[in-house]
């Protein structure tokens, strides 16, 4: 906490869109509040509240490291973090799925079976290497992993990759790359996750926060996503 605010990381873009709807939702102050402003603080004395604005993939940090009490993350983004912070509350907002995905004519030439279309060359194209990592060696499947920052259909399509593993929500954008989805990971939807210093000392403080939140998302709302 800063002094007795209490702090709680935000994601920019839609999820940050569905968490202040989840914020209004357990009658916490969003008044102003909006991820995609230049402001990148919101504060509310009468609250004892305040918002940090982030990009999604800095929310764990925030958190882990005491810069925020709270925070509101997507699951894909807290696994691939590997952040030491407490999971409280599946808030049920923001829905998507892990998959690894193939060009399907490729797929279709293997027979439809993952190990047959790793037996050339296994070179795996993700944003998310830590997740796409553990799938394999799960499997006892080694492979390359190849970390990308943009357009991750691109990769097959260029050479460049025979595999992605990417999330997806709809599966639009793989069908108009004439990719398919050929093994799920798992499923994400954002999460309430806490310091676990913070969670400990400041519980008094944080519970009632984080009640209203399991609430407000237990019973849902307007324009919230739920997992279908």
């Amino acid at each position: 906490m800063v002094g007795d605010l209490l702090t709680l990381a935000l994601p920019k873009g839609k999820l940050g869109e569905g968490a202040i709807q989840l914020l209004r939702q357990a009658g916490l102050p969003a008044s102003g509040v909006d991820p995609e402003a230049r402001q990148l603080v919101f504060t509310f004395p009468a609250a004892g509240a305040r918002y940090l604005i982030c990009r999604p993939t800095d929310v764990p940090t925030y958190v882990e490291h005491g810069a925020a009490d709270l925070g509101i993350v997507g699951k894909d983004t807290l696994v691939e973090a590997g952040a030491d912070v407490f999971e409280l509350v599946d808030l049920g907002f923001g829905y998507c799925r892990f998959v690894v995905a193939a060009p399907r004519q490729r797929w279709e030439a293997a027979g439809q079976a993952l190990e047959n279309l790793l037996a050339g060359s296994r070179r795996v194209a993700t944003k998310f290497p830590r997740v796409a990592a553990a799938f394999f060696q799960e499997r006892g499947l080694p492979v390359e992993i190849i970390k990308l920052h943009g357009n991750i259909e691109l990769a097959p399509l260029a050479g460049l990759a025979d595999l992605i593993v990417d999330i997806v929500s709809t599966g639009r954008t793989l069908t108009e790359n004439d990719l398919v989805e050929v093994a799920p990971i798992f499923s994400s939807t954002a999460r309430l996750i806490a310091n676990r210093v913070s969670y400990r000392i400041n519980s008094q403080r944080l519970r009632p926060v984080i009640d209203a939140l399991r609430q407000a998302a237990t019973q849902g709302g307007a324009g919230f996503a739920t997992n279908p």
